[in-house]
């Protein structure tokens, strides 16, 4: 994912962006962001190479159709070096004996007969290092795939408890909630509070939890760091190498690694 600022004001009476709305520009359709604590627009290149604007609140069309116009060389660099790094996709057959990750260690997945009716259980468990997965589940490739995303989704709900704590507080921010579902072609995104005690949500992708334990620490320091800057501007990539001096290292590792993380999609 990549990300270009530029600072704007929006002149009185014009007509500005709104939030969840398109903007097309020359043939180019970018999804529209808008947010109170921004001051730039931005634009970000996703995982899929569709585009994103983010805008401050109440900036004008007219403007951000000038911005996008002057980032064209930009918007096709970026977008050509997403195509080289996109993600290989890796398929899974889940069948028995089959490789799957958790906090980057290998487990293998086990087709084990169903649960007693009298003491349900998820579909999908780890036990004894191996990933046991029901019967029943496993004759269906497409309720298998749900069952196992919901495993990862629970797993990493459960150990981001206590996870989160100490890296907002070496991050001197807030502590937002963690919810962990899929994001698409998303490792991670941050929303902000309401205030009142609303500290605002982090969201990760259950897929995240495949990766080594240092590249999850990375993903949630990068959002973490959205509590303090929107976008990726200098000052954003200032503030996480301060609590983590070898961000840029393992952004580069994880987009190597993340292009062999198993993202849902079935083969034969």
């Amino acid at each position: 994912m990549c990300s270009r600022s530029f600072e704007s004001d929006s002149p009185l009476g014009e007509r500005t962006l709104t939030e969840g709305g398109a903007l097309v520009v020359d043939g180019r359709e970018l999804r529209v962001r808008i947010s109170v604590r921004r001051r730039r627009l931005g634009l970000t290149v996703e995982r899929d190479r569709s585009l994103t604007l983010h805008a401050p609140k109440g900036c004008g069309v007219q403007r951000a159709e000038d911005f996008v116009r002057s980032s064209a060389g930009w918007i096709e660099a970026k977008t050509r070096l997403s195509e080289e790094r996109r993600q290989l996709h890796p398929t899974r057959s889940l069948k028995d004996g089959e490789i799957h990750r958790y906090l980057g260690r290998d487990h293998r997945l086990l087709i084990v007969d169903d649960a007693s009716a009298k003491s349900p259980a998820p579909a999908v468990r780890l036990v004894a290092g191996r990933l046991r997965l029901e019967r029943a589940a496993a004759a269906d490739p497409e309720l298998a795939r749900r069952a196992l995303e919901d495993w990862y989704s629970r797993a990493g709900q459960r150990w981001m408890r206590g996870r989160l704590q100490p890296w907002a507080a070496r991050m001197d921010v807030p502590e937002p909630a963690v919810r962990v579902r899929d994001l698409g072609h998303r490792w991670g995104s941050y929303r902000a509070g309401a205030g009142d005690g609303d500290e605002g949500l982090i969201s990760l992708h259950w897929a995240v939890f495949q990766l080594p334990i240092h590249l999850v620490d990375y993903v949630v320091a990068h959002e973490l760091t959205h509590v303090r800057v929107a976008g990726h501007g200098p000052e954003y990539w200032r503030l996480l190498g301060r609590a983590l001096p070898e961000c840029r290292r393992l952004k580069a590792e994880l987009d190597e690694l993340g292009r062999r993380v198993w993202m849902g999609d079935l083969g034969a």
